[in-house]
């Protein structure tokens, strides 16, 4: 017997003082609302109403059955109209999961004017390198640097990514200025260690209209291109950053760009999601803001280059 379906029979038919209106607003038959409320007199082995063809009342048992439970049912349906009103509301947490270089850069900025449209809007923010599973972490957002996700996702591309070529002006004092790529092999390089696989990411350079890939000699390698862009400013090395984390450092010329023929534009910026139709009205609309901020920061990058090389 499903107790929970039997009692909430039973309170809709004290309720409506009607079998037949009981079963009209459940949606099924009398019949049926009736052997319900059998079931459950047969399981407490006590009858709980008296009934006639012309009238229907409550016994002892009955009252005080219906008195016990009826304020615990009220209080389900209050919690299940709450639960679906909430889809309705932009009030909430947001989880959010994102690279350390994407969540930084060009995420946790756009927090602020969502959360001046959306003041009740609340953000979780998870930082981290690894690709997140999105149900196993109880994400409602995902960001990712690269090519979309293969797994059954809703992928939208915000932007390319532009990989530049760069050094700090301490690092050209002592080293020098390489002029080609083959220069690269006689400078001293950093490099950026794919946190899920533990691999050494090649450079990658545009050449003749052609991507090359270079296994660049790392004098440091970090699993965290912050790490990375935090050596290359204190002249560690030559680096291959995203320009969408250094355009204030390009523009105060505290890094200088460096053989700007070669910079690819290959990987891109990706929000994913769960396909689901019955997403928070928050969730959808960060979604959607993001979709309508995000690729303008990052259409910024060819101008912060641009302007750099005109110092």
């Amino acid at each position: 017997m499903d107790k929970a379906r039997v009692i909430s029979l039973f309170i809709g038919v004290v309720r409506a003082k009607s079998f037949s209106q009981a079963a009209v607003d459940a949606g099924l038959t009398p019949q049926a609302v009736s052997k319900a409320v059998r079931q459950l007199e047969d399981h407490l082995g006590v009858r709980l109403f008296h009934r006639t063809t012309r009238s229907l009342s409550l016994t002892d048992e009955g009252s005080r059955l219906f008195e016990l439970a009826n304020p615990g049912l009220r209080l389900l349906d209050e919690a299940l109209d709450q639960i679906q009103n909430s889809k309705l509301e932009v009030d909430g947490l947001i989880r959010v999961a994102a690279p350390m270089s994407i969540g930084i850069s060009i995420i946790v900025p756009l927090l602020r004017e969502f959360q001046e449209r959306y003041p009740g809007a609340h953000f979780d923010m998870q930082l981290d390198d690894h690709f997140t599973d999105l149900v196993e972490s109880k994400i409602d957002v995902g960001f990712r640097a690269g090519s979309p996700p293969e797994r059954n996702l809703v992928s939208r591309k915000l932007g390319e990514i532009m990989l530049l070529t760069c050094a700090a002006p301490s690092y050209i004092d002592r080293h020098g200025m390489p002029k080609k790529v083959a220069d690269l092999g006689n400078h001293r390089c950093t490099g950026f260690r794919q946190p899920n696989t533990g691999r050494l990411l090649p450079w990658e350079l545009q050449v003749d209209s052609a991507t090359v890939y270079l296994d660049a000699p790392a004098v440091a390698s970090f699993n965290t291109v912050e790490g990375e862009l935090t050596a290359v400013l204190n002249g560690v090395g030559i680096g291959q950053i995203p320009v969408f984390m250094i355009e204030r450092e390009l523009a105060s010329g505290a890094l200088v760009p460096l053989l700007t023929s070669t910079i690819t534009e290959n990987n891109g910026v990706f929000m994913y999601y769960q396909q689901r139709t019955q997403m928070p009205m928050r969730v959808r609309h960060f979604i959607d803001f993001v979709a309508e901020r995000a690729p303008g920061r990052l259409q910024a990058q060819r101008k912060a280059v641009n302007a750099s090389k005109g110092r």
